[in-house]
């Protein structure tokens, strides 16, 4: 059965109901040499609340804060049926030393900053956005817990923390009766799947809903690279940013290839494939989709009806295996468990 924006998952061990694709902002304002436009960002957010979209994300500094400002414009007079998620922690003023972070008082300062631009007395979903492995995790969540007691914050998750950070904070959020994190954003697609390792399957142990940032990997799943991208050439272009990110390599573009295939296959794009093969995950909540004109949502939409086959499937995830590392291969393998299972078949599905 295809999915549609109207078709509501619940966010982790909450009832809190999101569509299963996010509208990511950040290319809402064009300050960061890419991005849309005032009246290109809006046919953005009109699509796809039109569309029965509500979860949108974005955070304190992208755009120089004009993704809020925007989103907090568009969203008049529809606040509450929409999930809006931002997030803290980024350097929002050079030179002050805690304008940014996660402590206590970036997070007050942060969260009074974004509710005025989002012209909202509430925020449904924060994110500590970046680890910076400086501030107790007490002090961190006794703040989350103190925002949401005040009624300024709904719900609270973490982005790019280790797997063992996130834990450790569940579990004395729990003992001491604090808000629980519900979401975990990590950056995950076919080229990126490390946080197969630990981060995902943590956050199905813990109830976090899993919401990947980058689910087409900066847009070499499209299909609009080639190799003549790994020599980025010119500067200053999306294209070079992600060179010099190392996403660029013979591996990312022999993937991009598979998945071009199979969109043949199906009579789809590229975009759908990789963001189909996202969905499919069970773990995964809402992929976060970043367009930057109208089409390319539209065609990122697409991705809700697209099923993919046993076959097509195994094609992809053979050009785009990871190795899960130690303890886990060691753990998966034929020695371990002779060691410690012998002859038994345990039925370990849960």
């Amino acid at each position: 059965m295809a999915l549609t924006l109207d078709t509501y998952r619940l966010l982790g061990r909450s009832g809190l109901r999101v569509s299963p694709l996010a509208l990511g902002t950040a290319t809402f304002g064009t300050e960061w040499g890419w991005g849309a436009e005032k009246e290109e960002a809006r046919k953005l957010f009109d699509t796809y609340v039109e569309r029965g979209g509500n979860f949108l994300d974005t955070a304190n500094t992208y755009t120089d804060g004009s993704s809020e400002r925007l989103l907090g414009e568009f969203a008049r007079g529809r606040r509450e049926s929409l999930v809006l998620a931002t997030k803290y922690s980024t350097l929002r003023t050079p030179g002050d030393p805690n304008s940014g972070g996660p402590h206590r008082k970036s997070l007050f300062a942060s969260v009074e900053a974004s509710l005025r631009r989002l012209e909202t007395d509430y925020l449904d979903l924060l994110h500590l956005h970046v680890w910076d492995f400086t501030t107790p995790v007490e002090e961190i969540l006794r703040g989350l817990d103190d925002l949401v007691r005040q009624g300024k914050v709904r719900y609270v998750a973490m982005s790019n923390v280790p797997a063992w950070e996130v834990s450790r904070m569940q579990a004395i959020a729990d003992l001491r009766g604090w808000s629980p994190l519900i979401a975990l954003q990590v950056e995950y697609s076919l080229i990126r799947r490390d946080a197969e390792r630990d981060l995902i399957p943590m956050a199905r142990a813990l109830g976090l809903g899993v919401t990947p940032y980058s689910p087409l990997a900066g847009g070499l799943l499209t299909g609009k690279y080639s190799r003549a991208d790994l020599d980025p050439g010119e500067t200053g272009t999306r294209k070079s940013f992600n060179a010099g990110l190392g996403m660029v390599t013979e591996r990312s573009l022999a993937i991009a290839e598979v998945v071009k295939q199979v969109a043949a296959e199906l009579g789809g794009t590229p975009a759908q494939v990789g963001l189909a093969w996202t969905l499919r995950n069970p773990a995964v909540t809402a992929p976060i989709v970043g367009a930057r004109t109208p089409a390319q949502l539209e065609d990122n939409l697409g991705a809700l009806a697209v099923g993919l086959t046993e076959s097509q499937l195994a094609r992809i995830e053979e050009v785009a295996a990871i190795e899960l590392g130690y303890p886990h291969d060691v753990l998966a393998g034929d020695h371990l468990r002779t060691v410690t299972r012998g002859e038994m078949v345990i039925d370990a599905r849960r």
